[in-house]
């Protein structure tokens, strides 16, 4: 028999493949393609990010289609980073996998670098959210978003550091993006609720070994263990491993069934990234601009040094890269704005957690005797209303920017309170799920009550936002 009757007769005895199965070999087989759009968003990303930095600050009368600084900020923030985090729900972390600059970035730099073995203290799984925080905090004390400078100094510093991390550590991997990236974690969140996924077939992949003497070997970038893979959450969709052992395949799923069902797979960092990071840190990073809790605050913490004669923090500013700091554009942090800032996500962060923290912990006394995991699986179900706020509070920037050129945007309520309401129901939908794995009947209902007031105050926070102040 020829190779081409024997290949023919092999391909026939395969089973018709979907089209998301066909989608994921494509990723697999395309690596040249791949690998050319990569580098056309690094530079992309490299104009967006270094030039407007090097230009003057835009004038009053200046409009995004005839100044370059206000339509990278627009194309940039207004744009890009809110429909990355839409990607992340619809597709998973192919945005990671395939047009990430940071990570092309350091998978090259791993390629040609000292490949050294990774550092225990590298490995500490707090770092996503330590360095969420981080970047969000100090990204509002130099206003980042509004400012070219601070967005090169933030975002150049952390694809340097990418770009470092990945010469120094691994060889052909991904080591700054599976341990350090500050959005890596919110990126996992969101991946959960994907509708698509890589998974593998044990029972496959048992055969195929029996089948086979020599077994083909695919390194994961972000070294996940494959024959195990199934969650969305750590994995890049990068395709390499597609098709494997002929075990591996792109699959559809439920929206959202890995939160509904994962029980067991939720950790405290999650629990903490959620409640307190995105329902504490990025509330308070959103909010303090609009809030006049804010301004009470400020005028309070003034009054008290004025009463005390300690007039300095009034009038001592910092460097821009410490404080906002652009007097010939009336915006210019003193030490008292930036002192007020921190205290008032603080409390932000502290107070929302902690309300949230208390309600899931009713809703998880209900169902029976304490569990802390039980507790951090509950707290997954917030995360469809907890990426809702954080696209539209990056989205807000995009609707500022409309309004100062005149267009029309009266729908921007009403899209802003059906995008609030959808992922209040689903989040409720999945708390109702996860309750279900636990207990039925009246306890499941008690139960629900707490979580729906969980919800409530989540969409409270974000409401006062859009539609309060």
């Amino acid at each position: 028999m020829t190779a081409e009757r024997i290949m023919a007769t092999c391909l026939e005895d395969e089973p018709p493949r979907s089209f998301i199965e066909r989608a994921g070999i494509w990723l697999r087989d395309h690596r040249s393609v791949i690998q050319k759009i990569q580098w056309a968003v690094v530079l992309l990303y490299a104009a967006l990010v270094i030039v407007p930095a090097f230009l003057p600050l835009p004038a009053y009368y200046a409009h995004i289609w005839d100044n370059l600084t206000l339509f990278a900020q627009f194309l940039f923030w207004g744009i890009w980073w809110p429909f990355v985090l839409i990607s992340m729900v619809l597709f998973g972390r192919v945005w990671c996998g395939v047009f990430c600059p940071e990570g092309s970035l350091s998978e090259w730099a791993s390629r040609h670098g000292q490949g050294r073995s990774i550092p225990r203290w590298m490995r500490w799984p707090g770092w996503p959210l330590v360095a969420f925080i981080m970047t969000t905090v100090y990204g509002q004390m130099i206003s980042v978003y509004q400012y070219p400078k601070a967005a090169l100094l933030i975002l150049g510093g952390s694809t340097l550091a990418a770009i470092v991390v990945g010469f120094l550590f691994g060889r052909n991997q991904k080591v700054w993006c599976r341990y350090l990236c500050p959005v890596s974690g919110v990126f996992s969140l969101l991946a959960k609720l994907s509708p698509v996924h890589f998974v593998a077939d044990s029972g496959q992949w048992a055969r195929y070994r029996q089948q086979h003497q020599r077994l083909p070997k695919v390194q994961c970038p972000t070294f996940l263990p494959l024959k195990q893979l199934d969650s969305a959450s750590p994995c890049h969709m990068c395709g390499r491993c597609a098709d494997h052992r002929s075990a591996i395949q792109l699959k559809v799923r439920p929206p959202g069934s890995e939160i509904s069902s994962g029980a067991t797979e939720a950790t405290h960092w999650d629990f903490l990234l959620v409640v307190f990071g995105l329902l504490g840190v990025a509330v308070g990073a959103f909010h303090w601009s609009a809030s006049p809790w804010f301004v009470t605050l400020k005028q309070s913490l003034a009054m008290a040094l004025i009463e005390n004669d300690w007039i300095w923090p009034l009038e001592t500013h910092a460097p821009w890269w410490l404080l906002t700091n652009y007097p010939d554009q009336n915006d210019a942090f003193n030490l008292l704005d930036g002192a007020a800032l921190l205290i008032y996500i603080a409390a932000t962060t502290l107070v929302s957690g902690g309300v949230l923290s208390l309600c899931l912990g009713l809703a998880n006394r209900v169902i029976g005797r304490w569990s802390f995991q039980r507790l951090y699986h509950l707290s997954l179900g917030l995360i469809p209303l907890a990426g809702a706020g954080v696209f539209l509070g990056l989205s807000a920037l995009t609707v500022t920017l409309l309004r100062a050129e005149q267009l029309p945007l009266f729908w921007v309520q009403d899209v802003r309170g059906l995008i609030l309401v959808g992922a209040g129901g689903w989040s409720l939908w999945l708390g109702w799920r996860m309750l279900g794995n636990h207990v039925s009947g009246l306890p499941r209902a008690t139960a629900m009550l707490g979580y729906a007031v969980t919800v409530a105050w989540s969409m409270l926070v974000w409401w006062c936002l859009f539609f309060y102040w």
